[in-house]
């Protein structure tokens, strides 16, 4: 199955959807209100999406390095069992929150048409971005585009 790679610039007149979803590592859940005022990078992946072992650690990388300035990752795993996606995780160090979504919801909710997936939101929860596939250049674009949000004002 071919990965199609897209970066788009978009314009989202209206709010993003909001979700509640139990977190796949620790007990508890992760809305996306719990991330308001925050850069957010949402990500939607699964263990059998090539390109998802290439995007988690680079995030995981872009995460650390801008977290302390307002940048957060929130991961969401679309496998149909969370120990599909705990095995996929077992040799990556990521720190970021990664959520399970049991019923597959948000996957509709957003259109996500690929895997990965992944919109990021301004610190007023607009949409900005979104990317479909993942490659290694792509974290050079990613971190101008987190800069940019990260320096605007009212952002």
């Amino acid at each position: 199955m071919a990965v199609v790679f897209l970066w788009k610039a978009t314009a989202f007149a209206q709010p993003i959807p909001n979700f509640d979803l139990p977190l796949l590592d620790r007990a508890g859940t992760l809305s996306l209100a719990d991330v308001k005022g925050k850069v957010v990078y949402l990500d939607f992946w699964a263990s059998w999406c090539g390109p998802c072992a290439v995007s988690l650690p680079e995030l995981e990388k872009l995460r650390r390095r801008f977290h302390p300035q307002g940048f957060e990752v929130v991961a969401i795993n679309l496998d149909n069992s969370q120990e599909d996606a705990r095995r996929f995780l077992r040799d990556k160090q990521i720190s970021y929150p990664i959520l399970f979504d049991r019923q597959q919801r948000t996957p509709e909710q957003f259109g996500v048409a690929g895997m990965p997936t992944a919109f990021l939101l301004d610190r007023q929860g607009r949409l900005r971005e979104t990317h479909t596939g993942f490659k290694p250049g792509d974290t050079e674009k990613l971190t101008k585009m987190i800069q940019q949000l990260l320096q605007e004002e009212g952002s």
